[in-house]
């Protein structure tokens, strides 16, 4: 990971990119939100990813177990400081099962920018309207092969399952025009939990693409929940 300090006892905000993605670039505007804002900023490279060990991507369900770690590396190392979660399609999927799990009380909130509402949705969705492929024959194979060779169940948990647990504020983004992650699962995630969630569109914008689409509308919403949560 990557430490970026603005000052002693700040908030940190830990950003988690997204599959096969690179943390600076998918992080480029929450970045410098935060550092214009006076958080401290823990910038990771999930599993498999950049520097980091691994040797399979689990689509945040062994990942959440790493950002808890980092909760936990973060609190020995800065003391009792607010700690927002954010992250960005897979991470954002992440950081949003991570809020479903048992916390320390400085986690204070979670931005999830266009995240899937399951990872077994996600794999089917690719596997049957990205890639053409007979998902009830394909699907069980993955699953089984995650078990095997990876050592993960698919099925373990979801960000839909940890929305309805969570004690946490959540703001969830989520652009209209996005093909890759649907937004209908960001509309599942929300009417799941309409009272700990709110829930911004970006109009127009593609996957992943959010702040790039409309950097004034995305500050401003992130800004006012970070405001009013951290």
């Amino acid at each position: 990971g990557r430490y970026y300090h603005y000052a002693d006892g700040a908030p940190l905000e830990i950003q988690c990119h997204g599959y096969k993605g690179n943390p600076i670039r998918d992080f480029c505007g929450n970045w410098r939100i935060a550092k214009e804002d006076g958080r401290n900023v823990l910038l990771i490279h999930q599993r498999c990813h950049g520097k980091s060990e691994g040797n399979t991507i689990t689509f945040g369900i062994q990942e959440r177990k790493d950002v808890l770690n980092w909760i936990r590396w973060a609190n020995a190392r800065f003391g009792d400081v607010p700690i927002l979660l954010s992250g960005v399609s897979m991470g954002a999927a992440t950081v949003l099962m991570v809020s479903g799990m048992e916390l320390p009380g400085n986690v204070k909130a979670v931005v999830a920018d266009c995240p899937y509402d399951a990872p077994s949705n996600i794999i089917k969705k690719v596997l049957g309207q990205d890639m053409g492929m007979p998902v009830g024959i394909v699907y069980p194979l993955i699953r089984l092969g995650g078990m095997v060779y990876g050592g993960f169940n698919l099925n373990a948990d979801s960000p839909l399952a940890a929305v309805v647990k969570t004690k946490l504020p959540i703001l969830l983004i989520h652009g209209d025009d996005d093909r890759f992650v649907p937004y209908a699962m960001s509309v599942s995630l929300h009417a799941a939990a309409p009272e700990k969630i709110t829930f911004h569109t970006i109009h127009g914008a593609g996957h992943a693409l959010n702040y790039v689409s409309n950097p004034e509308e995305y500050t401003r919403v992130l800004r006012e929940f970070t405001e009013k949560n951290l």
